[in-house]
């Protein structure tokens, strides 16, 4: 895919505040590992960018959902320990394996592949066991675990490395939803002790998200997988707690900013745009972004009443998002072509975060950052 490097449209990507924020969350985790998710592009961050800057930062593993992307970080030199958050296809694994990831096993038959690829490939090969316990998305039900760990313990070639879970609603707000995801812990607990009980002690033993990490201290354990607060942003609201008595809090780590390319006067009674939805309500000004929904700008945000910043304050859109560019409604002020406009971030005193974003949009901050295109420029600024 085609990386966009000439035009006046970018993302920059904060090593500072990146580093910021791994501290603060240090602070929160105490002697627990800090595992930095670089999934999904580095959450639209770009991967190897976001991988550097976490391991700068000092993260001590990195996490990624599928192969290609672990191939990516250590083709641009990323050397620390990289695990595969889901069970890969079998046909995949002595890839993931020549590249020194570390596996997921999340069945029988995960077992049996991995296995079967580590003795034909040689050497040792760390693989972690994913434990549902309540997602129902991928891994061994509890009660299967003592047959998957046998069959990975038969095997000299592999390192039975990790055990750990997943949780569903570690953000949640609810009585039901804090027991839930405390009887995820406990189940956990209760595999690993079996497992202790046979001589199997895995180095290892990780359950918390970011969620889990700031409003569940029992799910801290040996390791958290930190993705979106690494990122600057909270799983909820309510969770900042834990941040604010470290005396830290969470800095976005992105910011995207465009130039103006183009200004004309329109009418009053004018229907800027695609489909002509909504008509001026007085002779303005409305110049053009080159930032569209082909770049991660949701179409859904013209009828939230998304807005823009301009010389530090904030301007409507005039009309539908395209696929390339915004058209902005500056009312009578004077902008001119080339001026800074920030689509995320902050300008002067004001600021627009992915999660406005996601408010206005009726989604999950995760999908914005993720959203962000693969032609929007990523620059690393302090």
């Amino acid at each position: 895919m085609v990386e966009g490097v000439r035009r006046p449209a970018w993302a920059e990507i904060s090593r500072g505040a990146l580093a910021a924020n791994a501290a603060a969350l240090r602070q929160v985790l105490g002697s627990s590992a800090l595992c930095a998710v670089v999934k999904a592009n580095g959450y639209g961050h770009g991967a190897p960018l976001a991988a550097r800057a976490a391991v700068e930062a000092g993260a001590d593993a990195l996490a990624v959902a599928i192969v290609d992307e672990g191939i990516e970080l250590r083709e641009a030199g990323v050397e620390r320990p990289i695990l595969l958050l889901a069970e890969v296809p079998a046909a995949t694994l002595p890839d993931a394996l020549a590249a020194g990831l570390t596996v997921t096993v999340g069945s029988r038959a995960g077992a049996r592949a991995v296995v079967a690829a580590a003795e034909r490939l040689g050497g040792v090969h760390r693989a972690h066991l994913k434990v549902d316990t309540g997602m129902h998305r991928q891994g061994v039900a509890p009660g299967e675990v003592d047959e998957v760990v046998a069959a990975l313990l038969a095997s000299g070639a592999v390192d039975l490395e990790g055990v750990y879970t997943h949780f569903p609603v570690a953000d949640g707000t609810s009585d039901e939803d804090r027991e839930f995801t405390a009887g995820q812990v406990r189940a956990l607990g209760a595999v690993v002790a079996r497992l202790e009980g046979r001589g199997v002690r895995p180095r290892v033993v990780h359950a918390a998200n970011s969620a889990g990490a700031l409003g569940h201290p029992a799910s801290r354990l040996d390791m958290a997988r930190i993705g979106l607060a690494l990122y600057g942003y909270l799983p909820e609201p309510g969770l900042g707690a834990p941040l604010a008595a470290a005396g830290a809090q969470l800095r976005p780590v992105l910011t995207l900013r465009a130039r103006v390319v183009a200004s004309r006067r329109v009418a009053a009674g004018e229907r800027p745009s695609y489909g002509r939805r909504r008509a001026l309500e007085r002779e303005a000004t409305v110049v053009t972004v080159p930032f569209g929904y082909a770049d991660g700008y949701p179409r859904r945000l013209f009828e939230a009443g998304a807005e823009v910043l301009i010389g530090g304050r904030r301007y409507p859109l005039a009309g539908v998002v395209t696929m390339d560019q915004l058209l902005v409604d500056v009312g009578d002020d004077e902008v001119a072509l080339g001026e800074e406009v920030v689509l995320l971030g902050c300008q002067g005193d004001e600021c627009i975060g992915a999660d406005e974003w996601a408010a206005r949009a009726g989604t999950i901050t995760w999908e914005i950052l993720c959203g962000i295109g693969a032609r929007v420029p990523r620059v690393v600024v302090p």
